[in-house]
Order: structure tokens, then sequence, then C-alpha cells
């Protein structure tokens, strides 16, 4: 009697997890110019003056705003720009 061959249970499903997003948080303070703000989100972020304005009031008026959120090595990125821009800005993990 011939034995029937086996064949080898291959899995080809694979788990992929999405990588954690991060925020770039700005906070607000007493030194930088509002107009300062707003060149330096548009120059960093590369947004509009319309975009960097509201989120420059949205710091202004709640003392942090996120400004950009997204993969980590990015937004160390964008956040070590802005602080060069003496900016007092962190990251933190979004969720």
């Amino acid at each position: 009697m011939a034995k029937p061959k086996l064949k080898p249970e291959i899995k080809t499903e694979t788990l992929v997890s999405a990588a954690p997003k991060w925020n770039v948080v700005v906070l607000n303070d007493p030194i930088n110019y509002q107009a300062y703000v707003v060149v330096a989100f548009m120059s960093v972020l590369r947004i509009s003056a319309a975009e960097a304005k509201k989120l420059m009031r949205a710091i202004h008026a709640e003392g942090r705003a996120t400004v950009w959120t997204g993969d980590r090595e990015r937004a160390e990125m964008l956040s070590l720009e802005l602080q060069q821009w003496h900016l007092n800005s962190l990251l933190e993990k979004d969720g």
C-alpha cells in the first residue's frame, strides 16, 4: 500500500503592524514674536501662511498645539529644526 505524500503547510500570512505615529508639539513661549513663529512654520513645515497663522493662534490660545503627525524619524527631524528656530517643540506618541 502506497503512503500518501504529505505536503508541508506553508503559512504565507504575515502580520504587519503599523508603526506608531508621533506628534510634533510646539509650546507657547513669551519670547518669540508671532510673525516669527509663522515664518518658522512656513519654512520648516512647508505650509501656507494661513495654515501657519492658524497653528500659531492655537498655540497662543491653548499654550500648545500639535503641528505635525507622522513617522518618528521625520518627527524628530522636524522637532529639531523647530528648536533650531528657537521654538519649544517636543515629541509625543500619538494616541
